[in-house]
């Protein structure tokens, strides 16, 4: 077990000090524009440096605003993700989430904790105080929470969800929030609206990583995300009743806002940068009505970066989502080394799973295992032998090239689950519930050997080590 599991971050600020000990932590003293700059230099930060280099990045000085702006904390990398799970890798990352939704560990209530430190209620809840950034300049229609954890609660059984859904910005008090049908906070608005009622709602930001975790993975339905987070981190979150509606909020949070979903109403929302890289449709979307903001004493902002691969956003889904997959097809008692969603599929289209082949037609079955766990993930789906590292593209790609004949080893499934957001199952123009955004195709590819084959082209293995380690007296 981890060193840190027996130490749980208290919040938000503990946790940034840890990234800043392990020099994941990048401080950006510059003035920057809310309005352009924090995008551009966050995707630039993405693009130009490796994930195993890439740091977290806290802007401390927001021009107009006296609340940093921080975002990276949970995905800027491998070693990020880690660290906020407080992991030893990818096997304690999917046993760190067995446990965790198999022993969830109920909040405790508390009288009451630094998120209320200042209140601000009716028409002083000004969401404009907020350093909330433009992510996709020319494209997004405003400002946008791309890190919000949105609490509702169903209104029969009185269990709470957490999920992360897109917030634009529409007014000091208003919010267009949209919640795909698929996700479980859509079920308890449309709860609320057939007992002909708002829907009671609360948005935290900022807060300890274990919940953001939850809050962006697939929870099922009826288990509280805030249980689940408490049992990965190894004890129950602190929480405190809300100040205008019904719902325990994160004690340690760095900001709340708190609402009312209108009953029964719906307004244009959108279009958004979306994880796939390209703009996400505008949508008729719910409406917030914000009631309260609740904050600590100089509050810090936590966004996600999303809009095109590689982001924040496409690692924090894909380790999740790996680990889903891989535990289900080792529980299957299938041969898997490893499983990868390739960034630049938004971890969602592009699956790459490596395994000790035993049999002919063993990596047909570990295709349909893996699409099984998930019907919308892995519109191509490569399944190649153990020797080739799924996180290395070139080595991908090369198995592709030299272990596949495509008349034999490629197969397509017709009529499977659409990925959501993928726009080339339709254009822009149609219906969001027309069919062809429902349904879709994959390809399953076995790019492992099928035969013996020749010896591999290259030195032998301890000769190339005996000269990483005397790399320096080569003169580089």
């Amino acid at each position: 077990m981890n060193q840190l599991r027996n130490k749980p971050y208290a919040d938000l600020r503990e946790y940034l000090k840890v990234l800043e000990q392990h020099g994941k932590l990048k401080r950006i003293s510059k003035a920057v524009d809310k309005d352009w700059e924090i995008a551009a230099v966050g995707r630039v930060n993405f693009q130009s440096i490796p994930d195993e280099q890439r740091c977290a990045l806290l802007f401390e000085n927001v021009q107009g605003f006296d609340i940093p702006v921080t975002f990276g904390l949970l995905g800027g990398s491998r070693s990020i993700y880690s660290l906020a799970l407080q992991s030893n890798g990818i096997d304690d990352i999917a046993d760190a989430w067995t446990r965790a939704l198999r022993q969830p560990i109920p909040p405790v209530e508390e009288r009451d904790g630094p998120v209320h430190e200042e209140v601000h209620l009716g028409e002083a809840a000004n969401l404009l105080s907020l350093p909330v950034p433009t992510w996709t300049v020319e494209h997004d229609p405003g400002p946008y929470l791309t890190a919000p954890f949105v609490i509702t609660k169903d209104p029969e059984t009185g269990v709470q969800n957490i999920g992360t859904y897109r917030c634009q910005i529409k007014g000091p008090r208003k919010i267009g929030l949209f919640i795909a049908h698929v996700q479980h906070g859509r079920n308890h608005v449309e709860m609320h609206n057939q007992l002909g009622r708002p829907t009671p709602v609360a948005i935290a930001l900022g807060t300890d990583p274990s919940i953001g975790l939850c809050s962006v993975a697939k929870i099922p339905y009826g288990v509280d995300e805030l249980a689940v987070a408490g049992a990965l981190r190894g004890e129950p979150v602190p929480v405190v009743r809300a100040k205008t509606v019904d719902l325990m909020v994160p004690a340690t949070a760095e900001i709340v806002i708190e609402g009312f979903i209108r009953k029964n109403e719906l307004e244009w929302e959108g279009p958004f940068g979306e994880f796939t890289g390209y703009m996400g449709p505008h949508s008729e979307s719910y409406v917030l009505d914000v009631t309260a903001i609740t904050h600590r004493h100089q509050p810090i902002f936590q966004a996600f970066l999303s809009q095109m691969p590689p982001s924040e956003s496409s690692t924090i889904r894909g380790f999740g989502r790996e680990a889903a997959i891989r535990r289900h097809l080792l529980d299957l008692k299938l041969p898997v080394k490893d499983v990868h969603l390739l960034h630049a599929g938004g971890a969602t289209g592009y699956l790459a799973i490596s395994i000790k082949k035993q049999y002919v037609g063993q990596a047909q079955q570990v295709m349909f295992g893996a699409w099984a766990v998930d019907p919308t993930l892995g519109k191509f789906t490569v399944i190649v032998d153990d020797d080739i590292d799924v996180r290395d593209p070139f080595m991908i790609n090369w198995a592709l090239s030299f272990r596949v004949q495509p008349q034999k080893d490629i197969l397509i499934a017709p009529n499977t689950s659409a990925g959501r957001l993928d726009p080339s199952q339709a254009a822009e123009e149609v219906p969001q519930l027309d069919p062809s955004r429902v349904t879709s195709s994959k390809i399953g590819i076995d790019a492992t050997k099928k035969h013996k084959f020749p010896p591999i082209a290259l030195p032998p293995a301890e000769h190339l080590q005996r000269v990483r380690t005397n790399w320096k007296e080569y003169g580089f």
